[in-house]
Parts: structure tokens; sequence; C-alpha cells
């Protein structure tokens, strides 16, 4: 960021005004914030669309006060800080962020956020690959270590070919861990086999119960990642052998999980949740940069993410409708400057 950089007064922001429209969405002209103590500015360069976000916008996770501008990660260049040292060591610099559980999104062309949530970029990383740094490629991450902890060499996972699941298969095959991939269409399965995917069931085929049942049985699975919810967890839970854990980090299918005593009480199974912002809570700054560092030296490999297209600011209702049609096609990315949006 040049010396003589000024920021400006307003700026462009994507604004939501009701929960559960995505009509609700304009484009407004707002102030450009002002960091506080312990807070940072950045001038956006995008941010992506994440199931994540479309859970905001129809109210399913944290409600924030409305009108309100949404968006949970993205990238871009720290342009002022608020008093303290490490946003003062920010400015100028590139980097990837999450937005802050209260307050605005990154959904703008300016961000005021915790200059803890920053993880400043190495120099051979993009804007672009920074915007998708967080929320999936640190969510792969953490899980995948969650089950080298353990000494899991088998693990189910659900919505396994959407961004976040591809990652964990990739992290899953280099590590010599097997996956057992549950997908809805058959054109997905066929994707993730490419991946070099161990096992790929359809979770609408009529043999799918039995077939996760012999699946589960056979590698002794006693670990899942569940991002859908609804009655396929119970079906997970079921199938898996005895002591298995179920980590539940998303509602896809926006519907309560469906699950038989049983399995707790003489199976000695057992379900937990899992969220990113509290998770990356528990680690010091150091540890979380170190963890940062290492995602960031495998975006171009397993955690690479896939972009479908790049939309500027004005047309993101229609990126989001995009996004929704095709979910396992890609990224959507909210690009801030005109001319680097296609």
């Amino acid at each position: 960021m040049p010396a003589s950089f000024k920021i400006p007064s307003h700026m462009r922001a994507v604004v939501l005004h009701t929960f559960d429209q995505i009509e609700s969405l304009v484009v407004e002209e707002r102030p450009v914030p002002r960091p506080q103590a312990g807070q940072v500015l950045i001038r956006m360069h995008a941010s992506p669309v994440n199931p994540s976000d479309l859970a905001f916008l129809r109210g399913v996770y944290s409600k924030k006060e409305l009108p309100v501008v949404p968006g949970i990660e993205g990238s871009g260049t720290v342009v002022a800080a608020g008093h303290g040292l490490f946003g003062r060591m920010l400015v100028g610099r590139r980097v990837a962020f999450a937005a802050s559980n209260e307050g605005e999104g990154t959904w703008a062309e300016y961000a005021v956020l915790p200059a803890q949530n920053c993880m400043p970029l190495g120099r051979s990383i993009s804007l672009e690959q920074g915007a998708m740094l967080i929320v999936n490629p640190l969510t792969a991450w953490l899980l995948m270590a969650e089950a080298q902890r353990n000494g899991r060499r088998a693990l189910v996972q659900t919505a396994a070919a959407g961004a976040l699941g591809k990652m964990i298969v990739r992290l899953a095959r280099q590590r010599g861990v097997t996956t057992i991939n549950i997908v809805r269409r058959d054109e997905q399965a066929a994707a993730l086999r490419e991946l070099g995917a161990t096992h790929v069931l359809n979770s609408t085929a009529a043999d799918f119960e039995a077939l996760l049942f012999e699946v589960c049985r056979m590698e002794d699975a006693r670990l899942a990642f569940d991002a859908v919810g609804g009655e396929l967890t119970g079906k997970i839970l079921s199938a898996m052998s005895n002591g298995a854990r179920l980590i539940s980090y998303g509602g896809l299918a926006l519907e309560p999980c469906i699950l038989d005593p049983r399995v707790f009480i003489s199976a000695g199974k057992s379900i937990e949740g899992f969220q990113l912002g509290r998770a990356m809570g528990r680690l010091s700054l150091i540890t979380r940069l170190k963890i940062v560092r290492r995602v960031q030296q495998a975006l171009g490999r397993e955690l690479q993410s896939e972009i479908q297209a790049r939309v500027p600011l004005k047309d993101a209702v229609r990126g989001l409708q995009q996004y929704v049609h095709n979910m396992s096609a890609g990224k959507v990315l909210l690009v801030m400057n005109r001319a680097e949006a296609e």
C-alpha cells in the first residue's frame, strides 16, 4: 500500500436487512469504519461465499443485529490500526482474516476487526488464495489433526464433494488415512474417485445404509466429520464401530439430528460439536501463526480451493444464487475492486 494512500470517507457494502431472504441484500454506501484499540482497518480484496455464510443469511447460526454486513472471511491489506502493538505491526501487510462474532462482516470495501483475527500472508500467497485460507483450510487441517491425535486410520465424512471435503480427502490420502465419503450425486462420486478417495457412497442410493454399515465395519471406522445433520447423522453413528465419535461442524440439512439413544448407552458412541473460532481461540497466538504458516504451504496442493466465478461486489446477489445452485463446482469470490472481477 503506497504511503500516499488516503482512506476514503465512504465505501460500498453488501447489507442484509432480513434473515432468510437473499433478496433483502442491498449494496449501499456506508461510512468507512475507524479502528478502535486492538482493531485494524482492512482495505478488502476479496471474500468467498461459504456454506456457513448461507447459514448466517438464513439466521441458522448467530443472529447479529440487523441491518448488518455479512461475510465470514476474506483478504486485504491493513491500512490503519487502533492502539495496540500487534495491530500497528500489521499496517501495510497483506492478511487473511475472519470476521468477529460481533459487528460487521467482510462483504464490503473496508472492514474493521480485531488484530488477533488477522493472519499475515507469505509472499508466495496471493490475496485471492488468502481470501479462502481460513474457513475451509483451517477447519480441514484441525479436523485431520484430531484424527491423527487419536490414531484413527479410517474416517467417515459427509458433504464430501464440497471444497472442505475434497481437502480432507487429499490430506487423508497424504497421511495414510482411509476415507469413507458420503455424497448425494453420482457425478460427485466420480469427481472424488479421481482425487483418490478410498470409498464413496451415494446417500440417495437404495442400498446406502447397508453399504455404509459394511464399509464402516470393514475399515473399523471410529471417527466421523459431519456437515449435514438430520437423519444422516444417526445413520452414520449406527454404522460405525463401538466407541465411535462423531464431530458435527455444520447443518446443511437444516434439520435436527435424529439419533438412537442406544448408540450412546450400549455402544459407547459419542457426538460433539466443532466451531473453528472456538477451536482457534483455545490456542496461543504463536501456535495459531504456526498452524497458519503450515496451511499456507499446502494451499496450492492438499488445501487448494477451486473457483467457479469471481463476481464484483455490486453483483453479490447473483453470485450467491450461482453458488447455491451448484456449491460443489467451487467457490464464488466477491471481488471488491471492479477491475479485478470478471
